[in-house]
């Protein structure tokens, strides 16, 4: 990854902010009729719209000081998708058996965090590698185990000891997007002497 900086985008401005999964996909009309398609793309990425949010000035300082000390596009960080940021469902409660996230073979220790996103037979599972502090639980075998370790800028988690073969290992986690901003410019209005408009500002999640 390209520079990253570990901290989160953790203003108002997320609450206003449109977007979601998007793919890349050619699609190609043949002569009898049918369609070739090909995936440019070996997974799915998320993008936001963030522009059109009112803030205080406080609050449009500090994205203008965010803005600034990530050189626009060049620097990546945390962003929490209010639909998607943790490991269960909407509603539901974190628990230490929501994902799998490997199986014993004895000797192994450490397993990537991940999400599965299942629908009917298919599914889609996407590599977690910003999870948030203090909130991954791990279960193996159904038996939740304080006994391992995590690293919070790569998502993996490290057992004390190998699981043995065979066992599944679990997890639970809150967990946010690395993405970056994906303008050259920060665009603020002047609405009134206590607020302004945020112009366009597109966020684009980068690979882990």
């Amino acid at each position: 990854m390209s520079a990253f900086d570990e901290v989160r985008l953790d203003l108002p401005l997320a609450f206003g902010a449109r977007g979601g999964p998007e793919t890349a996909v050619d699609v190609v009309r043949l002569a009898s009729g049918g369609e070739a398609r090909n995936a440019r793309w070996s997974g799915v990425r998320r993008r936001w719209e963030a522009g059109g949010a009112a803030l205080g000035l406080a609050d449009a300082a500090a994205l203008a000081a965010f803005f600034e000390a990530r050189s626009g596009r060049l620097r990546g960080f945390r962003f929490r998708c209010v639909l998607d940021w943790k490991s269960c469902g909407v509603g539901e409660e974190i628990a230490a058996t929501d994902q799998g996230i490997g199986v014993g073979d004895g000797t192994e220790t450490s397993f990537q965090l991940v999400k599965a996103y299942v629908s009917g037979a298919v599914s889609w599972v996407r590599t977690i590698s910003k999870p948030v502090a203090g909130s991954v639980v791990v279960a193996v075998d159904g038996a939740v185990t304080s006994a391992f370790s995590v690293d919070h800028a790569t998502g993996v988690v490290t057992m004390d000891v190998a699981p043995v073969e065979g066992a599944v290992v679990t997890a639970g986690f809150a967990f946010d997007a690395p993405v970056r901003f994906d303008v050259e410019r920060l665009e603020l209005s002047a609405e009134g002497a206590d607020l302004m408009r945020v112009g366009a500002l597109s966020l684009v999640e980068v690979a882990p």
